[in-house]
């Protein structure tokens, strides 16, 4: 099987190395996968027991099968080092954290920033992919492969090929009725198997966006503003919150007061709100587009005009100020305040900011308003794994903490008391919007929080956000969504406030009604505007569009 040979190296036959891959890929980089088997299959009697091992016979030939056609000569090294430096990763994320990996999981992969990658790299994360990936690739780089000739190594593939798809087909008659039984109730056990999960990820996520339609649609060449003469300019702030869970929100009914500033405000806290998806990527240009989330696809709103567009084009001022990981592509055609460009600010660290970097300068903004105008703040908020960095010393209120984006190697307590104090920061920095606001009772001023997706906080062992979003689990998927809006807003645009707190406490919300509720709030008249999704429309004294 090895044979030393001159110089010190290794000789490795080409079929040892494809069958040792195909074990140790199978087994030793699809932890998770195995973990994921073994915890919904009860080895009770004979027929499970076959089962899961009949489950890694096609495991192990379905990589053999692969590693006959990838390992060739020049390919075969530096395809499998990158593979076994990849899967360890996976593998390490999938089995620490417990994330599923598919199409939107590789879509956030490649639109991180490297502060976000930076703060996933823990100590046991770095030791694991060494031993199980980096390790191995050197190993690998160092052996001599010995090839057969060209015509009998062909063959030879060839035939153990076949035998391999042979051990598969053989096994149909005996375990469909269980393979078919287990993947309809566990669908989600594909996202788990690495290497195939990210590969297939990858490749659909690079096809939808060169099979994207390019040409670019404008949902109205002529929206137009139907204000009052009133004299008052409107000033709208939209904070979109970063991982912020309904859950954990004491306005919501969490049994922790998280919201000590915002609960001396006049504010209306919609309840059970769901999110477009459970990542920034798929929810942030969801919930500004017209496309509701049953018939959203990046692909097409990537090359379609958003709310903002609208609001524009209708006449307001547009200033998207970015805090987090971009806007992905929503705020493409406005005005972009990058908030690290601060460098002198007391809020910004190296390569993030805390987000009371937002409050820096606002006040004189409002007093030199010319224009209706509408700020976007995208906050850092509850950015995971490293909650502890999210807020200052000051506002570690429940203790102790988890110091460290290792969080599931802290205590369940440590870090759930550690993304409470995100929350509290979060409440204060927008009741000082808010507060800021009031100082400018001229202005027709409002304000609207809405988070982006959830969290998971250790339920059902589950870590962090990015699941599937027909299995994720609820706290990833319902998010809080507050509203404030001044005395002036109220009158001029005929809101009845009490009857939206009824509203918001009767109703199943979602981020499909942004888009229309932002054009009913702003009184932007258009084609797009759907009134079956505003959740003013209900609660005005006067029709709209007037």
């Amino acid at each position: 099987m090895f044979k030393k040979i001159k110089y010190g190296k290794i000789e490795v036959r080409s079929q040892t190395l494809v069958l040792f891959s195909a074990i140790y890929f199978a087994f030793i980089l699809n932890l998770a996968f195995w973990r994921y088997i073994l915890g919904h299959v009860q080895i009770n009697n004979f027929a499970n027991f076959f089962f899961i091992i009949s489950t890694a016979i096609s495991v192990v030939s379905a990589f053999y099968i692969f590693f006959n056609l990838i390992i060739v000569p020049f390919a075969a090294k530096p395809l499998l080092s990158l593979l076994l430096l990849f899967s360890s990763i996976v593998n390490y994320m999938m089995f620490s954290l417990n994330v599923f990996v598919d199409k939107d999981m590789m879509r956030n992969v490649f639109e991180t920033t490297t502060a976000e990658a930076w703060d996933l790299v823990t100590i046991p994360g770095v030791i694991w992919v060494l031993v199980l990936g980096i390790l191995p690739a050197v190993f690998l780089i160092r052996i001599k492969i010995k090839y057969l000739s060209f015509k009998k190594e062909l063959f030879s593939r060839i035939k153990l090929i076949a035998i391999a798809i042979i051990l598969l087909l053989i096994q149909v008659p005996f375990f469909y009725k269980s393979y078919a039984s287990f993947v309809r109730n566990h669908s989600e056990i594909g996202h788990l198997l690495n290497t195939s999960n990210y590969i297939d990820g990858t490749i659909k996520e690079i096809k939808t966006r060169l099979n994207s339609n390019h040409k670019f649609i404008r949902l109205d060449e002529n929206p137009s503003l139907v204000l009052n003469d009133d004299g008052a300019k409107t000033v709208f702030i939209l904070m979109i919150g970063e991982t912020a869970r309904d859950a954990n929100f004491s306005l919501g009914g969490y049994k922790r007061n998280t919201n000590p500033f915002l609960r001396k405000e006049d504010v209306i806290y919609f309840k059970d709100v769901k999110s477009c998806g459970t990542s920034t990527a798929y929810s942030v240009p969801c919930m500004f587009s017209n496309l509701t989330r049953s018939g959203f696809s990046q692909s097409k709103a990537r090359y379609m005009e958003n709310v903002l567009d609208l609001i524009k084009r209708a006449g307001y001022d547009v200033i998207w100020q970015e805090n987090d990981e971009g806007c992905k592509h929503v705020c493409d055609r406005v005005t972009i305040e990058n908030m690290l460009e601060r460098k002198n600010s007391p809020y910004c660290r190296t390569g993030y900011c805390l987000d009371e970097v937002f409050l820096e300068g606002l006040d004189k903004k409002l007093m030199n308003i010319k224009k209706d105008t509408v700020i976007i703040m995208h906050t850092m908020g509850s950015h995971g794994p490293a909650y502890y960095k999210r807020y200052p010393d000051r506002f570690k209120i429940f203790k102790p903490t988890c110091d460290t984006s290792d969080i599931q190697n802290c205590s369940r307590e440590s870090v759930i008391n550690t993304y409470d104090n995100t929350i509290v920061y979060t409440d204060y920095i927008i009741s000082s919007v808010i507060n800021t606001l009031k100082k400018f009772p001229n202005l027709e001023s409002g304000l609207l929080y809405v988070s982006d997706h959830g969290e998971s906080l250790g339920e059902k062992n589950l870590y962090l956000h990015g699941m599937p979003y027909a299995i994720a689990p609820e706290e990833q998927k319902t998010v809080p969504m507050i509203l404030w809006m001044s005395d002036n807003m109220k009158a001029l645009d005929y809101i009845n406030y009490s009857c939206l707190k009824s509203k918001a406490k009767d109703n199943d919300y979602s981020h499909d009604v942004i888009f229309h509720s932002l054009l009913s709030i702003l009184e932007v008249k258009t084609i797009s505007y759907n009134p079956d999704l505003d959740i003013f429309r209900s609660c005005r004294t006067r029709r709209f569009p007037y």
